[in-house]
């Protein structure tokens, strides 16, 4: 059995025996604290810094010189964040956040034990600004709207870490640490930093690697001197959630070529080893987001998330989350859907609906033909919920360009989808998503089915891993540096392959040998 690695954490609680002051020996308090903190971590770079030095006289003699010392380590030197009573039986604690531009989720860390104690959800208030990153871009050039991003961010990111702390009887200044990894444009906003240049070209960054920040200096209402590591991006287009996703797969660790892909507002793509490492995005992540089709919205109660089609009857067989009547689609629906009626033979490789196969369910809605999936009698919304050929030709360019995003990244660096592997999925679309459907569509390549490996939340779960473990934090720098980006916005090869991906589940059908539909979808 493989010996898992000891964690090394950066930030610790330490009991110094720290000696009261006396006559004979007339020690300045915060020296005697520094030189028994020393002592104890066998370590000669120890820093107090000013604003706690105000309290420390005061807070030694009320515990006696009995306390207990919380530091962090930010590779030079440790850092006082605070002193506590020694050993009173409380732990410390740490926040692991993704800063998601649609949801932010929290976790509570218990540093002492490394286990998570809790966990929370909640969608970003920036949503009231604008939907999309760009349109939050623009409204932060307006006077005043930047501060107003970082605000509502902030304050509700406070409540929310006050309910969590509530739930779980933790005082709030045990709270001595946090990370946070988002997106270039989301990690800007957090530290309420321009993001104008973002969006523009030569579309430059403020910051691309933030030190260590107290987090009063953010407005967070945790212990004001906790470090807040933010994770590092490595531009415009390639964030510190992506930073997070690679170090969670552990794709640096293994000699073996994998792909991880992480689906959001647009797709992210990474391939390579413990040698090297190719990173791209590009835009194909709207409709896979529910930002496409009439129906289409993110996962909640009642939304489609499971297709199938009685290929006897042509009846459609849905699944919703919570098992409540249907009110919308996510993006794991949409694929199951459109996998589905091209197999029925209801679409064709084009993905123009086959009207003879679709019968009475097809309907013309201002001059646009709609699918009826779900009648009006059977939705929650009292009103039919169809699908239009606009919505799936949205699809089909965003299944085009993931695809194309992973063929041009394999063929730059000459390495065959065949020989790929482990294909891992980040993200809500990696935990959704059915590998057939996707395969069905053409949207990632016809590889074993053990190949794929969901990996869900991987900016949260790194970002976890880095708040506990020096080793952790040190990598996310080391990944950050390895990684060759490429740039597809000139890339000629791309809107080549791109033309070609526009079929289902592509113009070479011999690159998709499992895919054979059942009554003449390919017709």
């Amino acid at each position: 059995m493989e010996k898992t690695p000891e964690i090394r954490p950066w930030i610790a609680r330490i009991s110094p025996e720290i000696v009261p002051p006396s006559l004979k020996d007339n020690t300045a308090d915060v020296d005697r604290l520094v030189k028994a903190a020393k002592k104890t971590l066998d370590s000669e770079e120890v820093s107090v810094d000013f604003p706690l030095v105000k309290h420390l006289p005061g807070r030694l003699r009320k515990y006696d010189y009995r306390v207990d010392a919380v530091l962090f380590w930010d590779k030079k030197r440790w850092h006082l964040i605070d002193i506590l009573p020694h050993q009173d039986g409380k732990g410390i604690y740490g926040l692991a956040v993704d800063l998601g531009s649609s949801t932010v989720v929290v976790q509570l860390i218990d540093l002492s034990t490394q286990e998570t104690k809790d966990e929370t959800s909640f969608h970003n208030p920036q949503l009231e600004m604008g939907t999309d990153i760009l349109t939050r871009i623009h409204f932060a050039a307006q006077e005043g709207g930047l501060e107003k991003l970082q605000g509502i961010l902030i304050e509700r990111l406070n409540q929310e870490i006050e309910r969590l702390v509530q739930r779980d009887g933790i005082e709030i200044d045990s709270v001595v640490g946090m990370s946070a990894a988002g997106n270039t444009t989301m990690t800007h906003l957090f530290l309420g930093l321009d993001p104008y240049w973002i969006c523009r070209e030569p579309y430059i960054p403020v910051i691309n690697k933030p030190e260590l920040i107290r987090s009063v200096e953010l407005g967070l209402r945790i212990n004001p001197g906790a470090p807040v590591l933010v994770f590092p991006d490595v531009g415009s287009y390639f964030g510190g959630d992506l930073i997070a996703g690679i170090l969670a797969s552990g794709m640096t660790h293994q000699s073996e070529i994998s792909f991880l892909v992480d689906v959001g507002t647009n797709a992210e793509v990474v391939i390579g080893n413990s040698d090297w490492l190719m990173a791209c995005a590009g835009a194909a992540g709207p409709a896979l987001e529910g930002g496409v089709a009439d129906m289409g919205m993110m996962a909640g109660p009642g939304v489609i998330d499971k297709v199938t089609i009685d290929l006897s009857t042509y009846e459609f067989k849905t699944r919703t989350i919570d098992n409540q009547r249907p009110v919308g689609i996510c993006g794991s629906g949409l694929i199951d859907l459109v996998a589905q009626l091209f197999l029925a033979g209801m679409i064709d490789l084009r993905g123009k609906y086959v009207a003879k196969r679709c019968g009475d369910l097809l309907t013309e809605i201002d001059g646009i033909n709609h699918l009826v999936i779900v009648p009006p009698e059977n939705s929650g919304t009292g009103q039919p919920l169809t699908l239009s050929q606009i919505d799936i030709d949205g699809l089909i360019r965003s299944k085009a360009a993931m695809y194309t995003i992973l063929t041009t990244i394999s063929n730059t660096v000459n390495i065959p989808m065949n020989e790929i592997s482990r294909f891992y999925v980040a993200g809500t679309f990696g935990s959704y998503i059915d590998p057939i459907s996707a395969i069905t569509i053409g949207m990632i390549p016809d590889l074993p089915l053990e190949t794929y490996v969901p990996l869900g939340n991987t900016s949260l779960k790194g970002a976890g891993m880095a708040l506990r473990s020096e080793d952790a934090r040190d990598e996310i720098f080391r990944i950050r540096d390895q990684i060759t980006y490429l740039e597809l916005n000139v890339n000629q090869e791309f809107m080549n392959l791109f033309s070609a991906a526009k079929f289902i589940p592509h113009t070479d059908s011999s690159l998709f040998p499992s895919v054979n539909p059942v009554r003449g979808g390919g017709e």
